[in-house]
């Protein structure tokens, strides 16, 4: 636990200061106290449950103090409550290099089912996107909270060649940020093209998207998105992924990057044929790194399952700093209150 406003300590000096004062008033109610005849009848009346409750709501008291004291030097704590994400986007690599068998029963298949999981795990309140990349980008599901929707999706992928994951980020802070204005044409196919649509454009437009002014957050900071980014591969084609990573970190959305199959590289079985793969783990840490994220490796289907089962536990509850002067606060009044109400009853007295 830590303290915003730490000097506000030391006002827990008056504690002890409190605790003397208390001995002092004690001592001198002795003195001048009656004097009976003979005073031990008179403890042995009261029993030394009297003699014990007489201390307890001064103790209540003092303990409300030091409570309220350190309500207001602002305590705050690691604690985890409910999480603030409301959207995430799943971008799933859909090269080629994903219908490999060295996974069973394919990479793309155990991606699939991995999927699937996460969408119907995720609360009701949480929308989820949508978004696969091979040479180009696309949108195959807006964020939604329709799960049948996200299911039928994910059943819908169709593998292709080559691996864009920078078009891949681009798409989907587009799908996040549909109000920005995001220029996919100009980020995704760049002025050496000529100015000429390729096909698997992902979004089609009639006109060009209306400018709005961006400001950069810092990274990590928006609190109700996120994209969580699976691929088995190395950026083959496309804008550059760390830039693209860049952009999402000025939009404060983390990403999560997971690397599926060998990082360093091994030999897998595509279509009766031995292919050599490895996905660049080094461009992946990168990106999680840049936006705050964090970077997983699945090596099978069942590493990957428990990945997703990990990212939605997160997603439903994270652990946060967080401000808890007001159960400080909440403790010290009732604590106060129960000395006042025990005094009066035990003494009919206040503290």
């Amino acid at each position: 636990m830590t303290f915003a406003w730490p000097e506000m300590l030391w006002l827990l000096l008056f504690a002890p200061a409190l605790v003397a004062a208390y001995l002092w008033a004690l001592k001198r109610q002795k003195k001048v106290a009656l004097r009976y005849a003979n005073l031990g009848l008179v403890k042995d009346a009261l029993g030394p449950g009297q003699r014990i409750r007489r201390h307890v709501p001064p103790l209540l008291f003092l303990i409300a103090m030091i409570a309220a004291i350190l309500a207001i030097a602002r305590p705050t704590a690691v604690v985890t409550l409910p999480s603030d994400q409301r959207t995430t986007i799943l971008l799933m690599d859909v090269s080629l290099s994903m219908r490999a068998s060295d996974v069973k029963p394919s990479r793309i298949a155990a991606a699939q089912s991995a999927a699937k999981a996460f969408v119907q795990e995720q609360p009701a309140d949480v929308r989820v996107g949508i978004v696969t990349f091979a040479g180009t980008a696309s949108v195959v599901q807006p964020p939604t909270h329709n799960r049948d929707d996200l299911i039928a999706a994910i059943d819908r992928f169709e593998l292709q060649r080559h691996t864009a994951i920078g078009s891949g980020i681009i798409v989907a802070l587009a799908t996040l940020f549909p109000d920005e204005g995001i220029d996919l044409e100009s980020l995704l196919f760049p002025a050496n093209m000529s100015g000429s649509r390729a096909k698997g454009v992902p979004i089609e437009r009639s006109r060009e998207p209306e400018k709005k002014p961006f400001t950069p957050v810092a990274a990590g900071s928006n609190a109700s998105s996120a994209i969580i980014l699976l691929t088995d591969g190395r950026r083959t084609t496309g804008p550059d992924s760390l830039e693209a990573a860049k952009m999402a970190a000025d939009h404060g959305v983390r990403i999560f990057t997971v690397g599926f199959g060998m990082p360093g590289g091994g030999v897998a079985d595509m279509d009766g044929y031995s292919m050599y793969m490895a996905f660049d783990e080094s461009t992946l840490k990168a990106i999680a790194e840049a936006t705050r994220g964090e970077y997983f490796h699945a090596a099978d289907g069942a590493e990957l399952a428990k990945i997703y089962q990990r990212l939605n536990a997160r997603f439903v509850l994270e652990r946060k700093e967080t401000e808890i002067g007001a159960l400080a606060i909440g403790a010290a009044t009732i604590l106060l209150l129960a000395a006042g109400l025990l005094s009066v009853s035990w003494f009919n007295r206040v503290v």
